[in-house]
């Protein structure tokens, strides 16, 4: 008997309870025409799950705090992610901002690794 992989999909994504507004470097054309670098958005409000693996490990000194722990990004297999762009998730109303990993596409969904950013 062969999988059924739009049937797993299908189950998988029942779970996307975030969205996700991916971004990547490179040109944007301004509204006068001029072609500038920036961050343009590749796609909004893509259904997603984020997933953390383990519990945030604190290293504060006196000069700083580090918090340490991995976020998964779930997400649908047909969008092109790529390692290096910003990825936004609005999970329960909180907007939170992550770097890509290098994806891991399955026929059901991908996983990518995320680094938390933290912009001013």
């Amino acid at each position: 008997m062969a999988l059924n992989y739009d049937r797993h999909r299908a189950a998988i994504e029942r779970l996307y309870d975030d969205r996700a507004t991916i971004k990547r470097h490179g040109e944007i054309e301004k509204p006068s025409g001029e072609t500038v670098l920036g961050l343009a958005v590749i796609c909004e409000d893509q259904p997603c799950r984020l997933s953390q693996k383990s519990l945030a490990v604190n290293g504060q000194t006196e000069a700083q705090n580090d918090v340490s722990y991995e976020t998964k990004l779930f997400v649908s297999p047909d969008l092109e992610l790529r390692q290096g762009d910003v990825v936004e998730v609005t999970r329960h109303g909180r907007a939170l901002t992550y770097v890509a990993g290098e994806p891991f596409i399955y026929a059901t969904h991908q996983e990518v690794n995320l680094q938390r950013k933290e912009y001013a």
